[in-house]
């Protein structure tokens, strides 16, 4: 409600009797900006939690981030394609990124900030973030974008491995894997938009923890209520992936949406003044699982089901092209309720009034399954920050 609030004084600030008055932008910033540092300590116990004297925070930002990204195909009938296997064939690429490192800057007033941070070495990505925090609640969403074109290949099945004197094929497990380079990177952009509640907001901060908009001054917990949305876009669909793409189900991009609810617990530890350990764990249930394939057809395909893989070597790279498929081309589907963790620790060490020192870590798992495809990304990254209160 008070954010409803707050909008409706802004629209009203804006309008021409209110700009008559003459406070103009400023005179609108200096109201928002009050209302904010009120909101920062408004019906908090001030023997556990305070607000920093200057409301500004700007932070250099060092981050250290890790993906890793499986897909896994199920190829039913296999000898329809290959003659030396049978039954069931399992294909799946693996992107296990590099730890990537990042370097970046976030600035903000009373926890309501924006950031951005560049990619010095590893994954390709960016990372763009967003927060709201308050004395009960905390917003945040970050979005990554990341490449790769050597993922790793794991390919298994019953495979050809002897014919009897009778004339009789036998078939055996056979398992291969190994780091592929691909004529095109898969592209993958996943967005990570969470918000908790604090039940014990009074004693207990999130923002002290996460973004040091307020100082936690004795040790508080709290249960939570957290909340969760992932979107996520893999794509792959270029002429020559041709043939990564035939051995996914005809499978050349994949979209995904989660909703998860969860409930958890926070803890601020300060064991010395200045310095603040926080830990958080919430079990989420997604409740929404939902994603959208587009299958490709290719003239790659064509020739191994009428001529079988000795063609293979008929046809370059560089003459593959794509085709969206004759049957499916787009599918939409809902995957099965999935238990998601939300796990994150912080430290936080108060300089002074002005300087302070934070370091946090996160990890993050999503999944989605049908019978013939499925996949998951694990998530993980580090935090480390340098700032300043203006």
């Amino acid at each position: 409600m008070k954010k409803i609030l707050l909008l409706i004084a802004a629209a009203i600030a804006l309008s021409p009797t209110a700009s008559a008055g003459g406070d103009g932008l400023a005179g609108i910033a200096k109201k928002v900006g009050t209302f904010l540092d009120s909101m920062s300590v408004s019906g908090v116990d001030r023997r556990y939690i305070d607000a920093p004297v200057k409301p500004w925070q700007l932070l250099l930002k060092g981050n250290i981030n890790q993906s890793d990204l499986k897909i896994t195909s199920t190829l039913h009938n296999a000898e329809k394609m290959f003659i030396f296997m049978q039954g069931d064939m399992t294909w799946e690429p693996r992107i296990k990124t590099d730890p990537a490192t990042y370097a970046g800057l976030w600035a903000g007033y009373r926890g309501y900030g924006l950031g951005y941070s560049w990619n010095i070495g590893g994954d390709n990505g960016r990372i763009l973030s967003l927060g709201a925090t308050g004395g009960r609640y905390g917003v945040n969403m970050r979005i990554h974008w990341f490449d790769n074109d050597h993922p790793r290949l794991t390919f298994t099945g019953n495979a050809l491995s002897d014919i009897t004197d009778e004339g009789d094929f036998v078939y055996t497990p056979f398992s291969f894997s190994e780091e592929t380079q691909l004529g095109s990177p898969i592209k993958t952009r996943a967005i990570f938009l969470d918000g908790f509640y604090l039940f014990n907001g009074t004693k207990c901060s999130y923002a002290a923890a996460y973004d040091q908009s307020v100082i936690q001054k004795r040790s508080a917990g709290s249960l939570m209520a957290g909340a969760m949305y992932f979107h996520s876009t893999t794509a792959y669909d270029k002429d020559i992936n041709a043939d990564l793409i035939l051995f996914l189900n005809d499978i050349g991009r994949i979209k995904s949406w989660q909703a998860s609810v969860g409930l958890g617990y926070i803890y601020n530890w300060v064991p010395a003044r200045g310095l603040l350990i926080s830990g958080m764990a919430i079990p989420m249930l997604t409740f929404c699982n939902r994603y959208k394939m587009w299958r490709y057809d290719s003239n790659l395909k064509d020739l191994i089901y009428t001529k079988g893989m000795d063609v293979i070597d008929e046809l370059d790279e560089d003459d593959y092209r794509l085709r969206p498929s004759t049957e499916n081309a787009e599918e939409i589907r809902n995957s099965n309720l999935k238990l998601n963790v939300d796990t994150r620790l912080s430290v936080t060490y108060e300089w002074n009034d002005h300087i302070f020192l934070n370091a946090y870590g996160q990890f993050l798992n999503f999944r989605y399954k049908t019978d013939e495809i499925s996949g998951r990304l694990n998530d993980w990254y580090v935090n480390a920050s340098i700032g300043i209160r203006l």
